[in-house]
């Protein structure tokens, strides 16, 4: 469930231990942590991106086309006695993550399964045998994608005992930003893994208040850093990852403040979760993680926005602008909300001027290009048949009151 010691291979630039700064552009990613909303300012400017169609898992990092098979480095085998070794697994069915088994382990029964805490010996190299990393017992939770994908893809497929040698695309490992400053931008790595023990992950329910905190704190920030690179599948189950500990029953007490606790982190979880699912165009999905929020903490403003856009983005604009309205009240100086309420505004009064014509041409209402008409039946030789019919009637009325009144006489 926890690592033991630092995370090497997480990919993540905010990964226990490391310290090392995220990519340039994380500081428009931070999410719902302890930063003012001059975040999301910048965060919900990148809406334009096209997200229409969602890649699959392994392609949703988008990194530059595969190098040959060809390429992989001389310490496999080389060239392409390395591609038709009959011993290298393609994992994946694409070329980009290969596995070779150098030690065989102690059977197929003993491979570890998906959720369970796994311990492995670790070393990476670049293609030019630069060692990247080195740990002796790295320990992680198996398919939480707590580690790097190539790593949480083919430590699944090892027997216990079982060293391997696994040549990943940069795709599954630091992807086209790498790894400040030893992990160029778009490397492939070579990994020496070696399984060395599996058990299954402690029970939920057991955690104390601190533990249970401390691990959703972890899948959270590993859903930042999915949110920062663009791999928004991801962060989404990071995050649900998050929410299903802070979620699960307890048979500890806890204590006052650590329910807080777990409150704060289970609305930062949902507020990022709604992010995510806003940047897929998953609206109903973000809806209802907006509304989670809400129910806990009415006031929140990037709960309270983000509603707003996602209502917006279905055409409800008469919904989400007073929901604008009331974030705008509870911060008056935030630019992106008086820039988002005023384009809805607008929008609003667009779609009005459209139902109006339109109910115009439903009734058969006279439209604007029927005006010159109108105005021809007023010229004065222009007399209405019912106005002659009515005068008419009136006059033969009058002739025929006559005529009785000189008969009576």
């Amino acid at each position: 469930m926890a690592s033991s010691g630092e995370e090497p291979m997480s990919g993540s630039p905010d990964r226990a231990g490391t310290g090392t700064e995220p990519s340039p552009t994380a500081d428009i990613a931070q999410l719902d942590t302890a930063e003012d909303f001059a975040v999301l300012e910048e965060e919900e400017e990148e809406e334009e991106e096209d997200l229409s169609e969602l890649p699959p898992l392994e392609d949703v990092s988008r990194p530059p086309a595969p190098p040959r098979e060809d390429t992989l480095p001389s310490e496999q085998g080389g060239g392409e006695a390395a591609e038709d070794a009959p011993e290298w697994l393609d994992v994946l069915g694409s070329g980009l993550l290969k596995k070779k088994t150098l030690v065989p382990g102690q059977g197929v029964d003993t491979r570890p399964r998906k959720g369970q805490d796994v311990t492995i010996r670790l070393k990476a190299t670049l293609e030019d045998g630069s060692v990247v990393e080195e740990n002796p017992a790295l320990t992680f939770t198996l398919g939480d994608c707590d580690v790097l994908q190539a790593l949480d893809l083919c430590v699944q497929l090892l027997e216990m005992g079982e060293t391997a040698l696994i040549v990943s695309d940069a795709k599954y490992c630091y992807g086209a930003q790498g790894r400040s400053p030893d992990v160029p931008p778009n490397a492939a790595l070579t990994l020496e893994v070696e399984l060395l023990a599996a058990q299954d992950a402690p029970d939920l329910e057991l955690l104390s208040g601190q533990e249970k905190i401390e691990l959703a704190n972890r899948k959270r920030e590993r859903g930042n850093f999915f949110y920062q690179q663009g791999d928004y599948v991801l962060a989404i189950n990071s995050y649900d990852i998050a929410l299903k500990v802070i979620g699960s029953s307890s048979k500890v007490d806890f204590s006052l403040e650590e329910e807080a606790e777990l409150l704060d982190v289970k609305v930062k979880c949902l507020n990022n979760l709604a992010a995510s699912q806003l940047k897929l165009d998953h609206y109903e999905a973000a809806l209802k993680s907006c509304n989670l929020v809400l129910e806990h903490q009415p006031g929140n403003i990037k709960a309270l926005f983000r509603k707003g856009k996602v209502l917006a983005q279905q055409g409800e604009y008469r919904e989400a602008i007073p929901i604008l309205k009331a974030a705008l009240k509870l911060e008056p100086s935030n630019k992106t909300i008086h820039a988002e309420l005023s384009k809805l505004v607008k929008k609003h009064a667009d779609q009005k001027n459209v139902e109006t014509e339109m109910y115009r041409k439903m009734l058969g209402n006279p439209s604007a290009a029927g005006a010159p008409g109108k105005c021809k039946d007023k010229l004065p030789w222009s007399i209405p048949w019912k106005w002659l019919f009515g005068a008419t009637a009136i006059a033969l009325g009058g002739v025929a009151l006559s005529v009785v009144i000189a008969a009576r006489n």
